[in-house]
């Protein structure tokens, strides 16, 4: 699973289109550069015809398949990555009765049917999990030590700097579910890379239908949130995923004999699954990954990543007057390892997911919405290898 031989991320580019103008970016650093080129001009092109929706707009996940049969045509890629978030979205911050529900999931997996009867493409399908009702947050906001999480995750909170009367509180707390201190976090997942001077002194495990309260956490009122999906679904017709880091190698080895299309299902598990599949497990022991950076870097590289960023972690400690990669969220570097950067041929992302499209599959080319919390910004796209036979 290592890289080929070439050096794909030295110049990467970033193209930003909302709607009214395009401008190309250095990705790392965020400059604006003048550029051109048959491939900046094919994927200005795409760009163009494709203006993104919306977050929660029902024709986002439509967004996706169009933008990637687009690309098939334009760049004829052999392997492509999708995600479709839409449904995930709706779930999370949409009330909606359970038919209302269960109609947007299969439409979500009728434009995945859609995507690969018009593609051609062999698929290997996974979903992200279920969802359930939320049921209330836990509000750790008047602690001394600092508790952090962000929006995106209902399950972790990192507590930085605890006093005795926090772990006090703690112990009133029935919504928690546990406490697990840095080492037996690390301990957990002793091969998994990352900075562990990222991982929070303790983790705050919340219960079913909760969610945490952390101070400067921009909270929408929620609607669903990820259940215990401690196992996953995953279809395929090329091996077997007895754990979600058997995914890439079953990717490599469909690669190897075909066109092969990676389609992240965001917010549905094995209860709302049509198609034939097993399920593979989600995370170790009391961990399970929800939707987000660590799931889709697991998938991507075939190893735990819950290190890179982890729930918790004081991200406001890595602000600097310059950080790099400007356009990329939290993100501070290009992942190693993916699935893109491992092979050969030819290879595009698409996906309503945002920054991890560009981040995580490291495609040749990806494409994404440019959307921050909901906020749709435009379209933007990233190309981290210009040439490729």
């Amino acid at each position: 699973m290592s890289s080929p031989g070439f050096e794909p991320f030295r110049s990467s580019l970033a193209i930003v289109d909302a709607r009214e103008w395009q401008n190309v970016f250095d990705l790392r650093t965020g400059t604006k550069v003048e550029v051109d080129g048959p491939c900046v001009r094919m994927v200005r092109g795409v760009l163009e015809r494709h203006p993104f929706p919306g977050d929660m707009d029902e024709k986002s996940n439509r967004w996706v398949t169009e933008v990637a049969l687009d690309f098939i045509g334009e760049y004829d890629p052999q392997f492509i990555w999708l995600t479709y978030a839409q449904q995930y979205y709706n779930h999370r911050y949409t009330p909606m009765s359970e038919d209302e529900r269960a109609g947007m999931v299969a439409a979500a997996c009728q434009e995945v049917e859609h995507f690969i009867a018009a593609s051609g493409f062999t698929p290997l399908i996974v979903g992200s999990g279920d969802m359930l009702p939320f049921v209330g947050f836990i509000d750790v906001t008047k602690f001394d030590g600092l508790a952090m999480s962000t929006h995106w995750s209902a399950r972790y909170a990192g507590l930085h700097d605890p006093s005795s009367d926090d772990f006090k509180r703690l112990r009133e707390m029935p919504e928690i579910e546990r406490i697990v201190s840095k080492g037996e976090w690390l301990r957990l997942f002793p091969e998994s890379p990352g900075d562990p001077a990222r991982v929070p002194e303790f983790l705050m495990v919340a219960g079913p239908g909760h969610a945490f309260k952390t101070a400067g956490g921009a909270h929408r009122p929620l609607n669903r949130i990820p259940v215990s999906s401690f196992r996953i679904p995953v279809s395929t017709h090329v091996g077997h995923a007895e754990e979600i880091t058997d995914i890439r190698g079953i990717v490599d080895l469909s690669l190897k004999e075909r066109k092969t299309a990676l389609i992240l299902l965001e917010g549905v598990g094995g209860s709302e699954f049509p198609w034939p599949h097993t399920e593979a497990a989600n995370g170790r022991e009391w961990f399970f990954y929800e939707p987000g950076d660590a799931q889709h870097l697991t998938i991507s590289t075939g190893e735990h990543r819950v290190f890179d960023y982890p729930t918790g972690y004081k991200y406001l400690d890595e602000v600097m007057d310059k950080k790099e990669y400007p356009l990329s969220g939290y993100f501070t570097s290009i992942p190693t390892n993916s699935i893109g950067n491992g092979f050969s041929g030819r290879s595009v992302a698409v996906g309503n997911r945002s920054m991890y499209t560009h981040m995580v599959p490291g495609a040749d080319i990806s494409l994404e919405c440019f959307a921050r919390n909901l906020y749709n910004q435009g379209t933007m796209a990233v190309i981290h290898r210009q040439e490729k036979e």
